[in-house]
């Protein structure tokens, strides 16, 4: 019999047909709780390809968001490699896909301040100094959740869930990257303000039809209106939804 903790090694992740570029390549990736060395992830094949609107359902618990962690290498492998467009990524290289690979989590950490203050904060770090900070840019993205140029004056302190959550997008997509990994951005949301949400990384999306995505939800609904893949994540094992034609 398969082993089921192998799901991956029988199903690809995507079609060898597929010609699109692989932007994020797990192999083998395995995780274990550091106390317990309980198995947190199992082995692991996946890959993300430009384009990709992957979203991931399942129990709480059952290792979604620790898959999602170490895709974007904020917790180290203890089995496995993550590649970045086919190249194993170094030590030092580390900043640079993160540049690339942005995390959102599901509570986003503010400043003290205002929107705008918030907004202009990655601009200062070494990694984003080629980099400006255009007002422009973050009016258009803030429009996309139906937000007007006064919400950059608003103070971070003041901000219900929703509009955190909005501005704390905004600071990532301001940015550009290629990829998002979105934690359960909309979990303790309205269902207008997770429409809002919705809206503001399709806006992401629609300006690079390359860049790709995986989303994190507990709402079957919202996984059909945001994903092109299903997948699934039970017990720390991963699997995909087939096709009606026999492929992811």
């Amino acid at each position: 019999m398969p082993n089921p903790h192998q799901a991956f090694d029988a199903l690809p992740a995507t079609p060898s047909r597929d010609t699109r570029a692989a932007l994020i390549a797990a192999c083998g990736v395995e995780r274990r709780d550091p106390v317990r060395r309980a198995i947190l992830l199992h082995p692991t094949d996946f890959v993300l390809r430009e384009g990709d609107r992957a979203v991931i359902t399942g129990p709480s618990g059952s290792g979604k968001s620790v898959f999602l962690r170490t895709l974007a290498l904020l917790d180290p492998v203890d089995a496995g490699r993550i590649l970045w467009r086919g190249e194993p990524i170094a030590r030092a290289r580390v900043p640079t896909y993160r540049r690339q690979v942005a995390y959102i989590a599901q509570r986003p950490a503010m400043l003290d301040g205002s929107v705008e203050d918030n907004l202009r904060y990655p601009f200062s770090l070494k990694v984003y100094r080629d980099l400006r900070f255009d007002r422009a840019t973050v009016a258009r993205l803030a429009a996309a959740a139906s937000r007007g140029d006064d919400f950059l004056d608003k103070r971070a302190s003041e901000l219900s869930g929703g509009e955190a959550q909005i501005a704390a997008l905004i600071r990532v997509l301001q940015l550009a990257p290629d990829v998002l990994l979105l934690d359960e951005p909309t979990a303790s949301l309205d269902p207008d303000s997770a429409r809002e949400i919705e809206a503001l990384v399709g806006a992401w999306a629609a300006e690079a039809p390359a860049r790709a995505r995986i989303w994190i939800s507990h709402d079957p609904a919202q996984a059909r209106r945001v994903g092109n893949r299903q997948l699934t994540m039970v017990a720390g094992t991963l699997s995909e939804a087939l096709s009606h034609e026999g492929t992811p």
